[in-house]
């Protein structure tokens, strides 16, 4: 008998459930429309968080259901910041230029306007012209179509070159890297047209709310953040359910023998990798506005290891595993680099958590991959199921089969 999709995906009622208490406990709880004990530092932080786990569950349905370890995602991320990034600098500085060019004796010119505004976002480069990166710049609902096309275009073009020349295993990682790394440098180039080291900065000033207060706009953007999350979940827990999730993990499992049986395997992989970047992207659109700055830093492919790393120690191939995972290695990692945990003193050396949060998050990948390979979401393996196991057939001697004799009424 054919389950229902919250039959076969059990978790999506549990983990929908958890966000919108999540959600409303820290609203409750905010400067903005609770009792201020969260303050607005810390609601961008669980905001910043929120996208991470976005990307996250991206990785976790290319890799641990698809079985493609892809190093680059972050690079989707960071692209989708950027885009918004565009605008969110664009207008902000048109705000600045046109109020001060209001004094002026003579009205200025449009012409004049946008030579303005050039000049103060490219100046720090040494440039006033605008690149044909910003053709786009000053329309909102272009920059958000960018946020999904770009990211979009760029990993379908990468993946139709990889996947029809049935590039799999190591040698596809190392690929995705590389892309990493070639954008990466690129972006660090002045003449890239995105102020090369300096990045967009300013993006938390959203234009028209200048009046708005910083912690309202930090839940807004909290809410925004949940609900692209809880968005998402559904649409993996979909694709990776029924058919087409029993064909993306065939591939995963056997990808000559899901070719033999006559599956397009190129474009599966193909349609999971496309997807998962554009939520990429979506999460870096919505995490960069909270964060207030990007640069290339942030592309750089030792972001995507991390990904990785968060993903595994949560549990790959379970979306609420890499829920787990990007969460607390997120939180913790707050905790530690800002100065929230204490140093260790053991007599003969002191250990300060802000430079040794990376050798305690390197020992504890090792120890979740050598001791739990099915990391921290595994644990829910472990509660027994009170649920009889479902019956398969009228007869025969499968796992859940109607044990009668042939023939018995």
């Amino acid at each position: 008998m054919r389950q229902s999709f919250i039959a076969q995906n059990p978790s999506v009622l549990w983990f929908i459930a958890a966000l919108a208490l999540f959600t409303l406990g820290v609203t409750i709880l905010s400067e903005a429309f609770g009792i201020g004990v969260l303050s607005t530092s810390f609601v961008k932080t669980l905001g910043k968080t929120l996208c991470l786990c976005l990307v996250a569950i991206a990785i976790d349905v290319v890799w641990g259901y698809c079985g493609i370890l892809s190093l680059g995602h972050f690079a989707f991320f960071g692209l989708g910041g950027y885009a918004i990034g565009m605008w969110l600098m664009y207008a902000r500085t048109e705000a600045i230029v046109v109020e001060s060019l209001a004094s002026a004796p003579l009205p200025p010119t449009e012409q004049e306007v946008i030579d303005a505004i050039g000049t103060q976002i490219f100046g720090v480069v040494g440039a006033s012209e605008f690149p044909l990166l910003w053709a786009f710049s000053d329309s909102l609902i272009l920059q958000l179509l960018m946020v999904v096309l770009v990211p979009g275009l760029l990993a379908l073009v990468f993946g139709w070159l990889a996947f029809r020349s049935r590039v799999t295993g190591v040698y596809l990682s190392i690929l995705t890297q590389a892309m990493t790394l070639a954008l990466s440098l690129y972006l660090f180039q002045n003449d890239s047209g995105l102020r090369g080291n300096n990045g967009l900065s300013g993006l938390q000033n959203i234009p028209g709310f200048e009046d708005v207060p910083q912690a309202t706009i930090s839940i807004v953007f909290f809410w925004a953040s949940a609900a692209a999350l809880a968005i998402a979940y559904l649409v993996f827990a979909w694709a990776t359910s029924g058919k087409m999730g029993s064909v993306i993990r065939g591939i995963r499992d056997d990808e000559a023998r899901v070719r033999f049986l006559g599956y397009d395997v190129e474009r599966y992989k193909l349609f999971v990798f496309t997807l998962t970047a554009v939520v990429a992207g979506i999460g870096g659109a919505l995490y960069y506005p909270q964060a207030g700055i990007i640069n290339p830093a942030e592309i750089a492919p030792i972001a995507s290891i991390y990904l990785a790393v968060w993903v595994a120690i949560g549990g790959r191939g379970r979306l609420y595993g890499a829920v787990i995972g990007a969460a607390a290695v997120s939180l913790l990692s707050s905790w530690f680099t800002g100065g929230g945990a204490p140093n260790l003193d053991l007599g003969f050396f002191t250990i300060q958590w802000t430079d040794w949060w990376l050798v305690l998050l390197g020992v504890s990948f090792v120890a979740v991959t050598l001791f739990f390979p099915k990391g921290i979401g595994g644990v829910f393996d472990l509660i027994p199921s009170r649920r009889p196991t479902p019956r398969i057939g009228d007869y025969g001697p499968e796992k859940g089969a109607l044990r009668r004799e042939e023939g018995a009424p």
